[in-house]
């Protein structure tokens, strides 16, 4: 037996299903997961010193590689001076003006510690400006495990029924499920629920039903919904922030009012972003009746970190070298797997492997996916010592550590793999 089997039946023993987030099982593509223990760059190494190079980054987060030198200093040199101190510091001030430089539809902003606490506050501001219970989210958009919207719908029947387990019917009661890129299926939920609706909330690109980048006249005509509603628009950009662009809204030209990040801000620590408009966020405690805390928000390690990340990222031509190299790799590997009936759609930094369909647009196109033709091929470029995301549904990524040599190599390890479908 590996090492890594060896500690992750450990593992199993004291961890439910020796994992602390489901995504890094492998019970959509079978096996035991790899467990991992160091990584640089583009590559990572599991306990038995195999080398992958890694397509995953962490979900999302490391759009600047594994241990970058910039991130490196930036943390260690915060951890000497204190890693908390439960009080403001000088860094959250220039952290919140590079963040808000960079996304200015934010006019003001407030640091949590991951995507799903941005999601969760977001949607109580929404909730309290406008006085309204109801919110509209769209079937396959992902949006962390925050009642009422972890699982509803297909998802959540795939967990035990249509209401999420542990949950109760009067927490998703509120919850109104629309289709992704069908402006109809919206449009019916606010005839049916006049002035009772207080936001929409999607990914403008999906993350968990594949990459689906949002229609430009679908989000307009949201936007102008929500307008003529008094509804909020929200875009969770927790995984294509600082991914895809500094952020989708920037390369899809709508500003929301207000935007969830997390992952990528400070270039792979813990942390979100939720921010707005100003008039929206001065009703936050302890300015408004806004109730929203923690003692890790804003923690100078995070914030120093992220400090770091956003200068590379704002360095000339850094999305658009990404972007480049995402779209050869994509190009090509589509061409290896069409064949197959393989499809790799994909947005800025992001991409996703699929078989069995033509096209992704929503939920029911992701749904249709052959999920054991994806499996083969999962395990297949494992051999061959490429980590893939792995499911079907997520998206996989690559970083500015991936050099056009280092996707060349990956090309052909995924042709390989490509031989056993």
């Amino acid at each position: 037996m590996s090492l890594s089997d060896s500690v992750f039946d450990g593992l199993c023993k004291v961890i439910p299903g020796g994992v602390n987030s489901p995504f890094r099982a492998f019970h959509l593509v079978g096996g035991k997961a790899r467990v991992m223990k160091r990584g640089l760059g583009s590559r990572i190494w599991d306990l038995d010193d195999k080398e992958y190079i890694d397509l995953c980054c962490a979900w999302g987060p490391l759009t600047l590689g594994h241990a970058h030198p910039a991130i490196v200093q930036a943390v260690t040199e915060a951890v000497s001076e204190g890693a908390i101190f439960g009080a403001p510091n000088k860094w959250e001030l220039e952290m919140a003006e590079r963040l808000i430089e960079l996304v200015p539809s934010m006019e003001m902003v407030r640091f949590v510690n991951s995507g799903a606490e941005a999601v969760m506050s977001s949607l109580r501001v929404a909730r309290s400006v406008t006085g309204r219970p109801k919110i509209v989210k769209f079937e396959g958009c992902y949006h962390g495990h925050v009642a009422p919207l972890d699982a509803v719908g297909k998802e959540a029947d795939e967990s035990g029924g249509p209401v999420p387990l542990g949950t109760t019917p009067a927490v998703t009661q509120d919850t109104l499920l629309a289709e992704f890129n069908n402006i109809a299926s919206v449009e019916a939920l606010f005839q049916k629920f006049p002035q009772q609706i207080a936001c929409i909330i999607l990914e403008p690109v999906t993350g968990s039903m594949g990459v689906i980048e949002a229609e430009n006249r679908f989000l307009t005509a949201l936007q102008n919904l929500c307008q003529k509603h008094g509804s909020l628009l929200i875009f969770d950009e927790v995984l294509s922030g600082f991914r895809v662009d500094t952020t989708a809204q920037k390369r899809l030209g709508i500003e929301p009012d207000l935007t969830c990040l997390g992952k990528a801000v400070a270039g792979g620590l813990p942390v979100g972003a939720y921010g707005g408009k100003k008039e929206l966020m001065e009703k936050l405690s302890p300015l408004g009746p806004i109730y929203q805390a923690g003692t890790f928000c804003g923690n100078p390690v995070t914030m120093r970190a992220g400090i770091a990340a956003l200068k590379e990222y704002s360095k000339p031509g850094f999305f658009e070298n990404l972007e480049a190299r995402c779209r050869y790799l994509c190009r090509n590997l589509a061409e290896i797997l069409r064949p197959h009936q393989g499809i790799v759609p994909h947005c800025g930094g992001m991409f996703s492997v699929g078989f069995g369909v033509s096209q992704l647009r929503h939920h029911n196109d992701a749904f249709q996916q052959d999920t054991e033709r994806f499996a083969k091929f999962f395990h297949a470029a494992l051999a061959q010592g490429v980590y893939l995301p792995p499911s079907t549904f997520d998206a996989a990524s690559i970083s500015s550590a991936h050099s056009q040599d280092e996707i060349d190599l990956c090309l052909e390890k995924l042709k390989q793999a490509a031989d056993v479908l």
